[in-house]
């Protein structure tokens, strides 16, 4: 392809991206209202954290947040809509950057983005999962600090972008592993290294921990540092395998195939013939003579 080809191919991609990512926001701003199964609208989902607090450290009545200027609520319909969209329908806009890149891959590059976006999206929703059952504990340890002096009135912009920012913050830290795995498959970060600064990699997860969490309750900070340690540890233990496995293939074991590019040449080991070949061929058995005839049929 040309490079107009390129910057069209582009502009396609990034236009149904785009399109892709409206429709999500149009689906979130009505299901913001709309009761898909029992108490499974949006907007009850993102306000549990806050009706599982405590009743006395919330206003008597029913469980609502604040609203301090005329259009703040379509404004937070909007982008909580928009948030929930882009999540719902990340396969599809994901995709369109998928199929721009994969032209210019190998097929071993396009088998490992394919892995790589797979399990990028998993991790991620386990973040998000881990942090919505999380917020509740820690908002009830922040406001718990008053006692019964203070009555918790939240701004509904302010809340559900602490929501939105612990969602996105959990999510994003749970890549860690899958980065580590990567640059070990690349020979980046190999297994020694990492078992070198695995105790300086601990204490600078339980930093980053302490001040990626926008609140100030210790729970929040030690469920996302606890779990960065445990999925590091897993992919430590990826990273020993891999270089193990490639240390033995360099020593001289069998030649996996599978990792050479398209254009790569295998090496093969010409020296094991085999045993069947070495041994030599049989030489074919000559004829039986011919008895000698009569001189009469010499004649004739």
């Amino acid at each position: 392809m040309s490079l107009r080809d390129h910057l069209y191919d582009l502009r396609h991609r990034l236009t149904l991206a785009i399109a892709f990512l409206a429709v999500g926001a149009i689906f979130g701003y009505f299901w913001w209202a709309w009761e898909i199964w029992p108490n499974g609208s949006l907007s009850k989902i993102m306000l549990e954290p806050y009706c599982s607090l405590p009743p006395n450290t919330r206003p008597p009545g029913p469980c609502t947040l604040l609203q301090t200027t005329p259009f703040e609520g379509f404004l937070v319909r909007l982008k909580v809509g928009l948030g929930a969209g882009a999540v719902l329908t990340s396969p599809l806009w994901l995709y369109q950057i998928w199929a721009f890149i994969a032209p210019g891959l190998y097929n071993k590059e396009r088998k490992f983005a394919r892995r790589f976006v797979l399990f990028a999206s998993v991790l991620f929703v386990a973040g998000a999962f881990l942090a919505y059952y999380v917020v509740p504990q820690g908002l009830e340890v922040v406001v718990g600090f008053g006692g019964e002096v203070f009555t918790t009135f939240f701004k509904a912009d302010e809340y559900f972008s602490f929501i939105l920012v612990m969602l996105l913050i959990f999510g994003v830290s749970f890549e860690l592993p899958l980065v580590i795995v990567m640059l070990n498959q690349t020979g980046v970060l190999p297994y020694e290294k990492l078992k070198r600064w695995r105790r300086g990699f601990f204490f600078g997860l339980f930093v980053f921990a302490a001040v990626a969490t926008p609140g100030t309750d210790p729970f929040s900070m030690l469920a996302l540092a606890i779990a960065m340690v445990l999925l590091f540890e897993v992919a430590v233990q990826i990273a020993r395998v891999h270089d193990k496995r490639k240390a033995k293939l360099e020593a001289g074991g069998e030649e996996d195939y599978s990792t050479l590019d398209d254009d790569e040449v295998s090496t093969l080991n010409l020296d094991n013939t085999r045993a069947e070949d070495e041994q030599p061929s049989p030489t074919p058995a000559s004829p039986p003579d011919r008895p000698k005839s009569s001189g009469y049929d010499d004649v004739t």
